[in-house]
This record gives structure tokens, sequence and C-alpha cells, in this order.
């Protein structure tokens, strides 16, 4: 395989933006345009997006009290539907 250098030019607000973003990836900025340029060479155009999932304040929220609910030992769990659905009916 033959390489070749690239090389772009962008504002580096948008450089180091993308760079920690693909550092908590697991790629480096080399690899991630790679990603892309084969990518979009397989697709015939620009089809996919590589993002980190990011919840919005009310989701985060949510997950935070789910987090509490399972560890806390007074809450009461059930092992099945019907054990549930019976202590609601109370």
């Amino acid at each position: 395989m033959t390489t070749t250098n690239l090389n772009i030019r962008t504002d580096k607000d948008i450089k180091d933006q993308a760079d920690r973003i693909f550092s908590e990836l697991g790629l480096n900025m080399t690899t991630a345009i790679n990603i892309f340029l084969r990518t979009t060479i397989r697709e015939n155009g620009i089809p996919f997006a590589l993002k980190l999932d990011v919840p919005n304040k009310k989701t985060a929220v949510a997950i935070e009290e789910g987090r509490r609910i399972a560890y806390d030992s007074n809450v009461k769990g059930f092992n099945n539907v019907i054990d549930l659905k019976s202590e609601l009916e109370e």
C-alpha cells in the first residue's frame, strides 16, 4: 500500500473539538479521517454518524435516579410481573 500525505486547513477550535471527541472514541485524527474516506468510498457518500451518546439533562436525571433506586436496599424489588401487579393493587 502506497501512502500519501493529506494536508487540510480547518479552524483550530474545530480541530481541537474533533480531537477531543476522537480521543474519547479511542481514535486519533489520522484514523478518523481514514475511516471517513474509506466509508465514503464504500457507501458512495457520507452515510454515517460517529458520535458519543450524551443524554439531555432530563434523561441524565432519570438515569441517575434509576441507578440510585437499583442500589438502594430499602427499595422493594420484584422478580416477576404477577408479584408487582399484586403489590400495586394493594
